[in-house]
């Protein structure tokens, strides 16, 4: 009998969850924590990290975990690389769902950065009005550039005060549209944009609007993770996990 762990906390990994439940399959499905109220899951839930790569040995271990679908943020990247030393170290057959990557496109203004130290030093030097759509994780190295003004989209509102000198907050949860992005950046006289390329449809609205405004994009590329079995679709997905014995 298979039991899947499912790390979770992107679109594709509620697909996959449904999926799995309309099929009947054992499987547990795994939030980081990161959020205050995470979406609801049609599989059984657990919240928090596993302790590094020896925790989550044990967890796989103990918990009789057959297949582990990884399906967090592709920014996740300690986390995936965590899974991926676990799964060799216990045999359990291991596969990520990933979006593809974003690529610009005709009218796109993209400069492409390898991290958030890279996408800081991008930023011009006279004063800007900056959308900065990378969570929350990350916004303190953007003090180093206090002339400008922050944009945040955030799920949750803050708990403590900004390290920004001067920003504007808007919660929210996507997925977003076109037309309701194109009104923000409006809203608020963005001029530049910095984000990760997390991929998929439900985030892309920024970019359009960008492109739509012709401001100028940050662009972080996705940081590196291990070699490991890719899947684009939920359908893949589930065939690899009906034809890999666990």
């Amino acid at each position: 009998m298979t039991r899947t762990l499912v790390l979770g906390g992107t679109t594709e990994a509620s697909k996959l969850a449904r999926a799995l439940a309309e099929v009947g399959e054992e499987a547990v499905f795994s939030y980081a924590g990161r959020t205050a109220s995470p979406v609801a899951q049609p599989l059984p839930m657990r919240v928090g990290g596993f302790g590094g790569v020896d925790g989550l040995v044990d967890y796989l271990l103990e918990e009789g975990i057959s297949h582990v679908v990884d399906a967090t943020h592709p920014f996740a990247a300690q986390m995936s690389c965590n899974v991926v030393a676990a799964c060799t170290r216990t045999g359990v057959p291991l596969c990520a769902f990933e979006r593809p990557a974003w690529r610009p496109g005709p009218g796109d203004d993209w400069t492409g950065v390898a991290d958030i130290d890279a996408a800081v030093q991008a930023l011009p030097e006279e004063a800007a009005r900056i959308f900065l759509a990378i969570g929350k994780q990350h916004i303190a190295e953007f003090a180093a550039k206090p002339q400008h003004h922050y944009l945040l989209r955030l799920v949750d509102e803050p708990e403590a005060a900004l390290p920004l000198p001067d920003c504007s907050v808007e919660i929210a949860r996507g997925p977003f549209d076109e037309a309701g992005d194109l009104a923000l950046l409006q809203r608020h006289g963005i001029t530049h944009l910095v984000s990760k390329n997390a991929g998929g449809r439900g985030a892309s609205a920024k970019l359009a609007a960008a492109r739509a405004l012709n401001l100028p994009i940050i662009m972080i590329d996705r940081p590196k993770v291990p070699p490991r079995k890719i899947y684009g679709d939920v359908a893949e997905v589930m065939a690899w996990l009906f034809h890999t014995p666990g």
